[in-house]
């Protein structure tokens, strides 16, 4: 046991996760899945990766928004781009939990700003940006380089159900095209298996064979009931494994399975204020729901012997 998912304890979380693989990989077993079934989707942030005390691509979109504010006083006065003039990731981190408990005022605000910034954009250009931002750049706390900030638990995870026959998707609030440019590299997740928010796009003519360009309009947010609706559209199937850590998770987390697959349900719990972060908001649903239907709660504090990689 100890040469497999070395980062966790020997926990009955890590034990639960062993035995489902086990079940469902096993020709003889009541539980066997084919390897075209086994379907495993993930969220991104707070799953996969730090989300704390800002999102990583909220804080990419941050410094963007202060730039247009940097030659504009006229936007200091308005939200979304005080905020990020005023590097205040409170506000940003106080919407989104204000989203999760059903309040979705301050996210439309937000909304406003990241669409603004997104009309004229080619995709090329979003993932180009993504990706080096997400190289480059260091989270405000942690110290750490951005690409450093995602779970090595959860990068084992992800290469022992590979391992397995699993197919892995990433299935986040985030955008999509901020997500594909660095999907493969960070997570071996390819981008074609990458389900996010999307904006509405127009084709472009141009002397390299045409552009897909981003426009001022959304497409889909990929959040709440929406994230099983994008499974299925993507997969055409219910994932066996799913695993979130906030209340835009619960949709994917009870279409796991469904009811004739078996089902592996993981809510990642961040209790660890020193190795990371302390928190709950926005995750209360989720925590109840995990409790009472016997969902295998993820603890930071005590699952995991190592947070981040290296």
């Amino acid at each position: 046991m100890n040469e497999m998912l070395p980062s966790w304890h020997d926990t009955p979380t890590k034990q639960a996760i062993l035995d489902f693989v086990a079940a469902v990989t096993d020709e003889s077993s009541s539980r066997y899945v084919p390897a075209t079934e086994r379907i495993a989707v993930f969220d991104n942030d707070g799953t996969l990766w730090c989300e704390k005390p800002v999102y990583i691509q909220m804080d990419f979109i941050l410094r963007r928004l202060a730039a247009q504010a940097e030659s504009d006083l006229a936007l200091r006065a308005r939200q979304p781009w005080q905020a990020a003039w005023n590097r205040d990731f409170a506000w940003f981190g106080d919407a989104m939990t204000q989203h999760y408990q059903g309040d979705d005022s301050a996210l439309r605000v937000v909304l406003s700003g990241i669409l603004a910034l997104s009309d004229g954009q080619a995709v090329e250009q979003v993932e180009s940006g993504a990706r080096a931002f997400v190289d480059n750049e260091r989270h405000p706390t942690l110290g750490l380089a951005y690409r450093n900030c995602v779970y090595q638990p959860m990068l084992e995870l992800l290469r022992y159900l590979e391992g397995h026959g699993f197919s892995n998707y990433i299935v986040s609030g985030g955008g999509r095209d901020f997500m594909r440019g660095f999907s493969e590299d960070l997570y071996g997740v390819p981008r074609e298996r990458v389900i996010g928010s999307t904006v509405a796009y127009r084709y472009v003519e141009d002397e390299h064979g045409g552009a897909i360009v981003q426009r001022a309009d959304l497409d889909v947010i990929n959040d709440g009931p929406d994230k099983a609706v994008q499974i299925w559209n993507v997969t055409g199937r219910r994932p066996i494994l799913a695993a979130g850590n906030s209340n835009g998770d619960l949709a994917m987390l009870t279409f796991a399975g469904g009811p004739t697959l078996p089902a592996l349900r993981l809510l990642v719990v961040h209790d660890d204020g020193e190795r990371e972060f302390e928190y709950s908001a926005g995750a209360e649903k989720a925590l109840d729901t995990t409790q009472s239907q016997g969902w295998t709660a993820v603890s930071i504090q005590r699952d995991w012997r190592q947070i981040f990689p290296g």
